[in-house]
């Protein structure tokens, strides 16, 4: 164990406060002493991101436009939640059924990760749900425009090799999700 120190917050200020964006600036006082008055923390909404896999051993993905990056990337069905209205779980599930129409009886805790420690404060929470099913429509938000698309299990390390999957909250869940139904099948 180092004896590494955790930084000191001097003062901290919000400087940007919208209900879709969130900025706070910390001045710090490192553990050597120097002082950095400008270093700028996104606060962020946690995050629910589900990994729903059909009876066929197809995975349920959505493809959208990321507008920050320009483009259209392939994604587990995923948002963001607030904690003291509801638990990560339900928040997954919910999400699921919003954007892809399936649902699911059965939902497993996977992990929760830190998405960007250095500059943001939420967390992502992975689950994994098998058995989905397709029960309705998407109920899409005024700035979704979500394709839905069913990708083999077996197809999907490929993929991302290609880079065809490159989101890494997603890549995580893929990983962890299907070493954790390797595991529980042996």
């Amino acid at each position: 164990m180092t004896n590494f120190k955790k930084w000191t917050i001097l003062k901290s200020k919000m400087v940007l406060d919208h209900p879709w964006c969130q900025v706070r600036q910390d001045e710090i006082e490192l553990p050597n002493g120097k002082i950095i008055d400008d270093y700028f923390v996104n606060i962020k909404p946690e995050v629910a991101l589900i990994l729903p896999i059909t009876t066929n051993q197809e995975i349920v993905f959505v493809r959208q436009y990321r507008h920050a990056v320009g483009d259209f990337f392939i994604e587990l069905p995923a948002g963001g939640f607030n904690p003291h209205q509801e638990s990560a779980e339900v928040a997954a599930v919910r999400e699921l059924a919003e954007e892809t129409g399936y649902i699911t009886q059965q939902v497993r805790k996977i992990a929760t990760l830190y998405d960007k420690p250095s500059k943001d404060t939420n967390q992502i929470h992975l689950f994994l749900a098998e058995n989905v099913v397709k029960v309705k429509e998407q109920q899409l938000d005024i700035t979704e425009e979500i394709e839905v698309i069913l990708i083999p299990v077996d197809a999907v390390l490929t993929k991302i090799a290609q880079g065809e999957i490159a989101v890494a909250g997603t890549v995580a869940a893929l990983f962890l999700g299907l070493n954790f139904l390797k595991a529980s099948n042996c």
